[in-house]
């Protein structure tokens, strides 16, 4: 693995407040495993999540790194804290090549769109739209309500790519992790990191085959 290769440039990767913990700590796996650098920012509600959901509760916020990714090299994935304002991702001139919110909170998604920075993830998102990097939002709830319709519109209009967590059925999933590894994979295609996730869709079987499910 070459870490910090002059080809890429390093990925910002948030994880907030919403259900689906899984699919931020995976794209984190990934992107490392690609030989990209992660600079990795929790919210206080995500850590909340990921102690529910993963299991992974810690005393010192330090030490989510460890817990989460224990086998990705140590430089791999840099931690700055959500209200450290002064991290080098607030800044348009740390250059990267991209940044996922994932999983995306409703709450999230309304300061990306309305352009209110309370803490570094929001002020890193606003500097990625500013500068016209990357920025991709894995939104993760159901039903939307209206306010929420307006807010992936207007994030949407300002540059971002919206990308709900609906894994697809085509590629006939046998597990969770591989429902996960989709979002993940159409997530990593935003931000132009190889993954080897899922195979490219195929055309239907010929005339006459059959294409029902396994289950049918």
């Amino acid at each position: 693995m070459s870490l910090n290769s002059p080809v890429h440039k390093p990925i910002v990767v948030a994880l907030t407040g919403a259900s689906g913990a899984a699919y931020g700590v995976r794209l984190v796996e990934v992107l490392v495993g690609a030989g990209r650098t992660v600079h990795l920012a929790i919210s206080p509600a995500a850590f909340d999540v990921i102690a529910h959901e993963c299991g992974a509760r810690v005393e010192d916020d330090r030490e989510i790194v460890g817990r989460l990714w224990p086998a990705l090299p140590a430089e791999a994935v840099v931690y700055h804290r959500a209200d450290d304002l002064s991290s080098p991702i607030a800044s348009g001139s740390f250059v990267t090549d991209g940044m996922a919110i994932c999983p995306c909170s409703s709450s999230t998604l309304a300061a990306v769109a309305l352009g209110v920075g309370r803490n570094l993830i929001h002020r890193a998102a606003d500097v990625h739209l500013k500068e016209r990097r990357r920025l991709v939002l894995v939104a993760r709830e159901t039903p939307l309500s209206l306010p929420m319709i307006r807010n992936m519109a207007a994030a949407a209009e300002a540059g971002a790519v919206v990308l709900p967590a609906s894994p697809a059925m085509y590629h006939r999933p046998r597990s969770v992790e591989e429902m996960i590894d989709f979002v993940v994979a159409r997530t990593c295609d935003q931000l132009g990191a190889a993954h080897g996730l899922i195979a490219p869709w195929n055309p239907p079987s010929p005339a006459g085959q059959s294409t029902r499910c396994p289950s049918d």
